[in-house]
C-alpha cells in the first residue's frame, strides 16, 4: 500500500482548515468560563461542568478555572458534578461574541473533595475490550489496565514498555527488530494482522514497526480464552489499544523527549471544538533512534488526526485514521551457536551480525469510523468498520539459525516486499432488561474480517535467493573474516496472495438471581475461510496456484461462569471457556485438512476492593488444556511409516497451570503503586511416545515460569516541595527456555533447549511541574542487568543496558 507525502499534505490542509472554521465560529458564538471552588475557598480541580442541553462537557484544571467555548447564542442549564459529590446547576444566556462568567462554590470542603476525587477515579470501570460493559467485579476473568498516568509517568515507547505492568504478561520476544511477541499463561501473541491477538479500540490490527505509545489513552490486557468475543485469538491473552479521543474543550500538549544514543522524540497533541457539535483531534510524532546495537537504528513519522461528531442527543460518530512510515535496521541479535543449542554469552551486547546494509522501510495506514446510538438509559448499539494497510519492504542476512559451535556462519540474504491489507466490520448490541426479580445484561453481537497478504519471491543472478550464499562470518569474532559491503540485486519472480476471511456471530447474558449469585453464559460460532494462494511468475509471465487446497474451519465457543459476590466489594468466580486453534496440514484418517483444536480453559478467581476502591487485589488460578495437539502422525493410514511432516493427527496433550496476583492502590492523589505476581507451568503432558513426537514432561520454549511487576509514583504538595515528582519501577523476567523443543528419536543425543536465566531491571524517576511547565527524567536498568530476550528459537537480542530518557513538556 503505497502512501505519499502528498496525502499527509492533504490531511494537515484538512487540520488546517478546520482550525480557520474554528476562527470563523468565533464570529457568531459565545463562550462560558468561571471557576469553581470548595466551601473552604480552595480551587476544585477535576469537577465536571456541563451544558445540560447541548451534553457539552469539561473539566475544571488545578487552578479550578473552566472555558467552554463557540457556543451558539441562547438559554441553557449549567451544571456542575463528580461521582460522590452534591451537583449544582445554574441558567445562564449565551449571547455572541461575548464570555459569560459563571462561577461556584461546592458543598463539600477541600478535604471532602480530595477523597470524592480518589474514589471517582478509583471505582473498577468496565474493560472496554470486553464489549458488553461489564464492571470488573461482573466479569469472571483476570483483566489488566495501564492507565494514561502510567504509560505518562513511566515515558513509555513501546507496547511492550506497557504491558510489562500486568501480572504474567511478559515481553518474550524482539522479533528482527521490526515487532515484539508477549506471552501469557503459556501461549504467545505477535505482529501481523490475521495472525495477531492485538487490537485498537476492540478493531484487530496488524502492529509491525510498534505502536505509536503517544497516541495511547490506556492498554487494556484479557488473560485466557477470548474466543467468545474474538474468535480465533491466542488462548494466553489478547491486549487492546485504547486511542486518545477528539474532545470538545481546547488544549493540548507539545513535548520534547531526549535520551541516550542520541535518541530525540518531539511531539505535538491539539485537540477542541470546531462546532458545537464537532470535535477534532490531532497528533503528530517525529522520532530519530540510535541504539546500543552496533549500526542499528529507527526513524519514525506518525501522524493520527480523529474528528468526532454529535449526530444527535444519543448518536455520537467518531471518525480516525493514522499513518506510520518508519525506516529501521532489522536486528535479530546475536544469534546461537550450534544450530541454536547454546548462547554466546561471551560476545558484547553490542554486537550485531546482520548486514551492516539492512534495512527495513514501512507504510502503515488505517481508517477506522465507530457510530455509538444510545436507543435508551438500558439499549445501545455500536457499529465500527475499519480498514488497515501495512507495505514493508526489507533487505538483510537470513536467519542466523545455522551457526556452528565456533560461531561460523554462511551468511545468505533474505528479501521482502509484502503487503497486509486488514478489512473489519462489527456491530455489538448490549442491553438490559428483567424477567421477575432476574435482571439480565445481554451482549449479542457479529464480526467479519477479511485479510489478504501479498508476498514477493525473489532470486539473484538466476539462483533463488533461499539458496544464495552471500559470505562467510564468525559471529564470536566478526574480525576473523572479511565481510561483503556490497548490496547484490534481486530480481522479483513471483507474487503469491492469499486471502483469509473470518465471520463470528455471538451472544452471551449475565444473569444476575440476586445481588450476590450471578451466572454468565455465551456462546460464539467461528467460521474461516483460507483460500488457495494465487500465484502469478512473474519471469514467466505465468500464473497458478498454490498446493494447499483452499479449506474451511468452524468451531464452537462456549463460556460458562458462576459469579458470587458475598459483600459488594468482592466477587468470587469460576469460569469455563473454549478457544480453538487452527490447524495446518491434513488429517491421516481422512486426508482432508485437519480439523482445529479446541482447548478448554478452567478459572477460579477472585476480585477485591478495599477502603472505598483505594486498593484493589486480585488473584486466580488457571488450567489450560489442548487435548487434541495436531502433531505428526507416526504411521500413515495404510499402516506405513509416516515421513512427511503435513499429515497429522489430533492426539498430543500440552497443559498449562498457573496463577496471578494483583495489587494495586490509589492511596491518595498524590500517591499510587502497582504490584503484580504470576507463575506458569506449561507443558507437554501427553505425546505418542513415538519417533517424531514430543517429549511428555518439557517444558514449552519462550513463556518464562514467573513475571513481577512493582510501580510506586508519589507528587509532593507541601510547599517547599511542591509539583516534585518521584517514582520508581522494577520488573522481573523468571526463567525461560530458548531453541527448540526435544522430539523423541532426535538424531542428535544432546538437548535442543537453551535455558535462559530470569533477570530484573530497575528504573528510577523524578520530575517537576511548574504550572504548565513539566520535566520528567529516568534512568533505566540502573543496574545495568545483563541478560536476554528471546528473538526466536535460533536467536537471543541482550536487553538495554544503563539507560537515560528525558521528556519536556508544555500543556495548554
Amino acid at each position: 500500500m503505497k502512501i505519499t507525502y502528498q496525502t499527509i499534505t492533504k490531511l494537515f490542509f484538512l487540520l488546517f482548515t478546520i482550525c480557520n472554521v474554528v476562527r470563523a465560529d468565533d464570529l457568531t458564538t459565545g463562550k462560558i468560563s468561571g471557576t469553581v471552588k470548595t466551601s473552604d475557598g480552595k480551587p476544585a480541580a477535576y469537577v465536571t461542568v456541563t451544558i445540560i442541553e447541548l451534553n457539552r462537557a469539561t473539566s475544571t484544571k488545578e487552578d479550578g478555572s473552566y472555558l467552554i467555548t463557540n457556543i451558539n447564542p441562547g438559554n441553557y442549564t449549567l451544571s456542575v458534578s463528580l461521582i460522590g459529590m452534591q451537583n449544582q446547576e445554574k441558567a445562564v444566556t449565551v449571547s455572541a461574541l461575548k464570555t459569560i462568567t459563571v462561577d461556584f462554590i461546592l458543598a463539600e470542603n477541600a478535604s471532602q473533595l480530595n477523597e470524592v476525587i480518589i474514589n471517582a477515579n478509583k471505582t473498577p470501570k468496565a474493560v472496554t475490550l470486553d464489549k458488553a460493559g461489564l464492571r470488573a467485579l461482573d466479569l469472571p476473568q483476570s483483566t489488566g489496565t495501564v492507565s494514561a498516568r502510567v504509560i505518562e509517568d513511566q515515558q513509555i515507547n513501546h507496547l511492550g514498555d506497557a504491558i510489562k505492568n500486568v501480572s504474567g504478561v511478559s515481553l518474550t520476544q524482539t522479533r528482527g527488530g521490526v515487532g515484539e511477541t508477549f506471552s501469557a499463561r503459556g501461549y504467545s501473541i505477535g505482529i501481523g494482522g490475521g495472525a495477531s491477538s492485538i487490537f485498537k479500540d476492540g478493531i484487530l490490527t496488524n502492529t509491525a514497526g510498534f505502536p505509536e505509545a503517544s497516541t495511547l489513552e490506556s492498554v487494556e490486557v484479557l488473560k485466557g480464552s477470548a474466543a467468545l468475543l474474538y474468535g480465533n485469538v491466542s488462548s494466553g491473552l489478547i491486549i487492546n489499544m485504547v486511542t486518545k479521543k477528539p474532545r470538545f474543550e481546547s488544549g493540548g500538549e507539545v513535548s520534547m523527549r531526549y535520551g541516550s544514543y542520541n535518541m530525540f522524540k518531539p511531539s505535538v497533541d491539539i485537540y477542541g471544538p470546531v462546532s458545537e457539535n464537532v470535535a477534532f483531534r490531532l497528533i503528530g510524532v517525529y522520532e530519530n533512534d540510535g541504539s546500543y546495537r552496533n549500526h542499528v537504528y529507527t526513524i519514525r513519522k506518525y501522524v493520527n488526526p480523529s474528528v468526532l461528531f454529535n449526530l444527535g442527543k444519543k448518536t455520537t460518530l467518531l471518525v480516525e485514521g493514522d499513518y506510520l512510515r518508519e525506516s529501521l535496521t532489522p536486528d535479530f541479535g546475536i544469534g546461537s551457536l550450534n544450530n541454536g543449542r547454546a548462547i554466546p554469552t561471551m560476545v558484547p551486547r553490542s554486537q550485531y551480525i546482520n548486514t551492516a546494509w539492512a534495512y527495513s522501510h514501512m507504510n502503515q495506514f488505517s481508517g477506522m469510523a465507530t457510530l455509538n446510538h444510545q436507543f435508551n438509559d438500558n439499549w445501545r448499539l455500536n457499529a465500527i468498520i475499519s480498514g488497515q494497510g501495512t507495505d514493508i519492504d526489507s533487505y538483510q542476512a537470513s536467519l542466523p539459525n545455522t551457526v556452528s559451535a565456533t560461531g561460523e556462519w554462511n551468511r545468505g540474504l533474505a528479501r521482502a516486499n509484502t503487503i497486509e491489507n486488514d478489512y473489519v466490520g462489527q456491530v455489538n448490541l448490549t442491553g438490559k432488561f428483567k424477567t421477575g426479580p432476574i435482571t439480565h445484561q445481554v451482549l449479542i453481537g457479529t464480526d467479519l474480517t477479511k485479510v489478504v497478504n501479498v508476498t514477493n519471491g525473489y532470486s539473484i543472478n538466476g539462483q533463488n535467493i533461499s539458496t544464495y550464499i552471500y559470505d562467510k562470518i564468525n559471529t564470536i569474532d566478526l574480525t576473523k573474516y572479511s565481510q561483503r559491503t556490497d548490496i547484490p540485486t534481486a530480481a522479483d519472480t513471483s507474487r503469491t496472495t492469499a486471502p483469509v476471511y473470518r465471520v463470528g456471530t455471538y451472544a452471551q447474558d449475565l444473569v444476575s438471581l440476586t445481588n450476590k449469585f450471578k451466572v454468565l453464559a455465551g456462546i460464539r460460532w467461528s467460521w474461516q475461510e483460507t483460500d488457495q494462494t494465487s500465484i502469478n511468475y512473474l519471469q514467466k509471465g505465468t500464473t497458478g496456484n498454490g498446493t494447499a487446497i483452499t479449506r474451511y474451519d468452524r468451531a464452537f465457543s462456549p463460556k460458562f461462569a458462576f459469579i458470587y459476590q458475598p459483600v459488594s466489594t468482592t466477587s468470587v468466580y469460576i469460569s469455563y471457556s473454549n478457544n480453538f486453534i487452527v490447524n495446518t496440514g491434513t488429517d491421516v484418517n481422512t486426508g482432508q485438512g485437519l480439523k482445529p483444536s479446541l482447548v478448554n480453559q478452567y478459572e477460579l478467581g477472585s476480585k477485591n476492593e478495599f477502603f472505598n476502591g483505594k486498593i484493589v487485589a486480585n488473584v486466580s488460578i488457571y488450567r489450560i488444556i489442548n487435548s487434541n495437539l495436531a502433531v505428526v502422525a507416526p504411521y500413515k493410514a495404510d499402516g506405513t511409516v509416516n515421513s512427511d511432516n503435513t499429515v497429522k493427527v489430533l492426539s498430543g496433550e500440552t497443559t498449562s497451570d498457573g496463577f496471578d496476583i494483583d495489587v494495586t492502590g490509589h492511596i491518595s492523589k498524590n500517591f499510587y503503586f502497582i504490584t503484580g505476581y504470576s507463575y506458569n507451568n506449561a507443558r507437554y503432558t501427553k505425546t505418542s511416545g513415538l519417533k517424531g513426537s514430543p517429549v511428555s514432561g518439557e517444558r514449552l520454549v519462550i513463556s518464562p515460569v514467573s513475571t513481577a511487576n512493582a510501580t510506586l509514583f508519589y507528587t509532593f504538595d507541601t510547599p517547599a516541595l511542591k509539583g516534585f515528582k518521584v517514582g520508581a519501577t522494577a520488573f522481573y523476567t523468571g526463567s525461560r527456555m530458548a531453541g527448540y523443543n526435544n522430539t523423541v528419536g532426535q538424531t542428535q543425543a544432546y538437548s535442543r533447549l537453551v535455558p535462559v536465566g530470569g533477570f530484573t531491571t530497575l528504573d528510577l524517576t523524578a520530575g517537576y511541574t511548574y504550572k504548565k511547565i513539566s520535566l520528567l527524567a529516568s534512568v533505566t536498568n540502573i543496574t545495568n542487568t545483563m541478560n536476554y530476550l528471546i528473538h526466536d528459537n535460533y536467536s537471543i537480542t541482550p536487553i538495554a543496558p544503563r539507560q537515560f530518557v528525558t521528556t519536556l513538556a508544555y500543556k495548554f
